[in-house]
C-alpha cells in the first residue's frame, strides 16, 4: 500500500518546458544575522532564541549565515550555480523596528541593494513578505491573536510594495501559515511560544484575513505583479484501511493541508472535519468571509514528506496521531522525515482539484542529511537523489496534465533551522559556521549542471 511507484529519472531541464521556473529559497531570520545592526528592531525569533532552553543547544540566529554582510558573495554563488530565480524574505522589524510607525531607512536601503544586485546578475528576485519573524513590539500587544495585526501587516506590505515594487514582479505574501500559527500559537515550540486553542483560533483567523488583506494592498500598488502565497503540505495516508483511521487521516489532512487555502479560495474553514474550528465564528465580523478571499496569480506548495495517521482518542481535538517514520523502518532525513518522493506528486494532484487555483509552484522542497566536509568536498549523494526523485515525480504530474510551473529548492546554504538550530543541513552550499566559509556541495554542482 505504501510503496512509491518507480519513476524514470532520465530527464532534462527541457522536459519541463520553457515557462517552468527554477530557483532556490531562503528566509531572512535563518540566514541574515545582524539581528540588532543598522536600526533593526527585535523580532519574536530574536527574543525566543535568546531565551535558554527553547532551541537545541541554545543556538540562535544572531549571526546565522551572516548574509546581511555577505549577500554580494552569496548572490554571486547563485549566479555561479546557474540558478535564475532567488526567493528571499523581508525582515519586518528591519523595515519597521517597532512593527508600525517610523520606517528604518537603513533596512529599505539594504533590501534595495539585495534586489539590485540580483537584477545586475540577471537573477529574478521573488520576495516573501512574511516568513515568521513578527516584530516583538507587536507580539507584546498580542501578535497574531490581536485583530489589529491585519492593519499592522497592511502598513508593512504598503511600504514594501512602494519601495520595491518597481523592480520586484513576483511576490509571496506569507510562508506556511499553519506552521507558524500551529507551532508558535498552539504547541509553543516556535516563537513566540504561546500555547492552547485560545491563542490558536484567533491566530488562524487573523492570519487568513491578513494574507488576503496584504495581497489586496500589493495588487493596488503593483497591479501587474505576480502575486502568490505559500503553504506547507504533507501527503496524508491512513495507517490501516479502517474507517476510524481514514477519518483520523481526514482530520489531519484538514488541519495540515486545507486550513488556510480553502477560506482564501472562498470555501470557508474545513469545520466538518475539524469541528473545533467553529470557535472561530465567535470572533468573525460580518464582512470577514468576503474579506478573507483573494484571487491569487499562483499558489506555492511546499512538500517534504508524507505522514501515516492512526485514530487516537487520547489526542485532544484531532483524535489522531502520526506513526513516526523512524518506527516504520523507512528511509528518513536528519529531520526524521520519511523520504517519500511520491508525496510531491500526490500534493500537486490534490491542489489541482481546486479550480480556483490558476498556477501552482513548488516553492520549497529539499532534504537535510548529516553532511561532512572532507578534503573541501561534500559528497551529499542522498540529497542529490532526493532532488532528482522529487523532480521525476513533478515531471510525472506535469506529463499527466497537472498544473505545476516551478521548482525552488530549500535551500541555498546551510542555515538556522528554527527549533533544531544549526544541526539539520538543507543547503546546496555547506557553511562552516565558525569561519563562515562556503563550499558548494555535490548536489549544488549537480543542480548547476542540470540548469546549464
Amino acid at each position: 500500500m505504501f510503496n512509491s511507484i518507480p519513476i524514470d529519472n532520465s530527464f532534462t531541464k527541457e522536459d519541463f518546458g520553457p515557462r517552468f521556473k527554477w530557483g532556490v529559497s531562503v528566509a531572512a531570520y535563518q540566514i541574515e544575522g545582524a539581528h540588532d545592526l543598522d536600526g533593526k528592531g527585535l523580532s519574536i525569533w530574536d527574543v525566543f532564541t535568546n531565551a535558554k532552553g527553547k532551541i537545541k543547544d541554545n543556538q540562535h540566529g544572531n549571526i546565522a549565515c551572516d548574509f546581511y554582510n555577505k549577500y554580494h558573495d552569496d548572490i554571486a554563488l547563485i549566479k555561479k550555480l546557474n540558478i535564475p530565480n532567488f526567493r528571499f524574505s523581508i525582515s519586518w522589524s528591519r523595515i519597521l523596528p517597532h512593527g508600525t510607525g517610523k520606517i528604518n531607512q537603513a533596512g529599505i536601503n539594504y533590501y534595495n541593494s539585495v534586489i539590485n544586485h540580483c537584477l545586475e546578475l540577471g537573477i529574478e528576485p521573488w520576495l516573501t513578505l512574511y516568513h515568521w519573524d513578527l516584530p516583538n513590539e507587536l507580539e507584546k500587544q498580542g501578535g497574531w491573536t490581536n485583530r489589529k495585526v491585519i492593519q499592522w501587516f497592511e502598513e508593512f506590505v504598503n511600504i514594501c510594495a512602494k519601495n520595491f515594487g518597481d523592480r520586484v514582479k513576483n511576490w509571496m505574501v506569507m510562508n506556511e501559515p499553519v506552521v507558524f500559527t500551529g507551532a508558535g500559537y498552539f504547541l509553543g515550540i516556535h516563537a513566540p511560544g504561546r500555547r492552547g486553542m485560545k491563542n490558536f483560533l484567533p491566530a488562524i483567523h487573523h492570519t487568513t484575513l491578513a494574507i488576503a488583506a496584504g495581497a489586496r494592498v500589493l495588487r493596488s500598488i503593483c497591479p501587474d505583479a505576480n502575486i502568490g502565497t505559500t503553504f506547507s503540505c504533507s501527503h496524508i495516508q491512513p495507517h490501516r484501511n479502517l474507517e476510524r483511521d481514514r477519518k483520523a487521516a481526514a482530520r489531519v489532512d484538514a488541519l495540515l493541508n486545507r486550513l488556510y487555502i480553502e477560506p482564501l479560495l472562498g470555501l470557508g474553514y474545513p469545520e466538518k472535519e475539524l469541528p473545533v474550528l467553529k470557535g472561530i465564528k465567535k470572533i468573525m465580523l460580518p464582512q470577514d468571509e468576503k474579506n478573507m478571499q483573494f484571487d491569487f496569480d499562483f499558489i506555492g506548495i511546499q512538500n517534504y514528506t508524507r505522514e501515516i495517521i492512526k485514530n487516537s482518542w487520547l489526542m485532544p481535538y484531532l483524535k489522531a496521531s502520526l506513526i513516526k517514520a523512524e518506527n516504520r523502518k523507512v528511509p528518513i532525513t536528519a529531520m526524521k522525515w520519511e523520504v517519500y518522493p511520491e508525496a510531491i506528486y500526490q500534493m500537486i494532484k490534490k491542489f489541482n482539484q481546486y479550480p480556483q487555483i490558476k498556477n501552482i509552484m513548488i516553492t520549497e522542497n529539499g532534504a537535510a542529511f548529516p553532511d561532512e566536509l572532507i578534503n573541501n568536498e561534500v559528497k551529499d549523494t542522498k540529497r542529490k537523489k532526493y532532488i532528482i526523485d522529487n523532480l521525476a515525480q513533478i515531471l510525472r504530474a506535469k506529463n499527466e496534465g497537472y498544473n505545476v510551473e516551478g521548482y525552488f529548492i530549500w535551500t541555498l546554504t546551510d542555515n538556522f533551522e528554527w527549533a533544531e538550530g544549526y544541526h539539520p543541513r538543507f543547503g546546496l552550499i555547506h557553511i562552516d559556521f565558525e569561519t563562515q566559509k562556503r563550499t558548494i556541495k555535490n548536489s549544488g554542482h549537480w543542480y548547476s549542471n542540470f540548469l546549464k
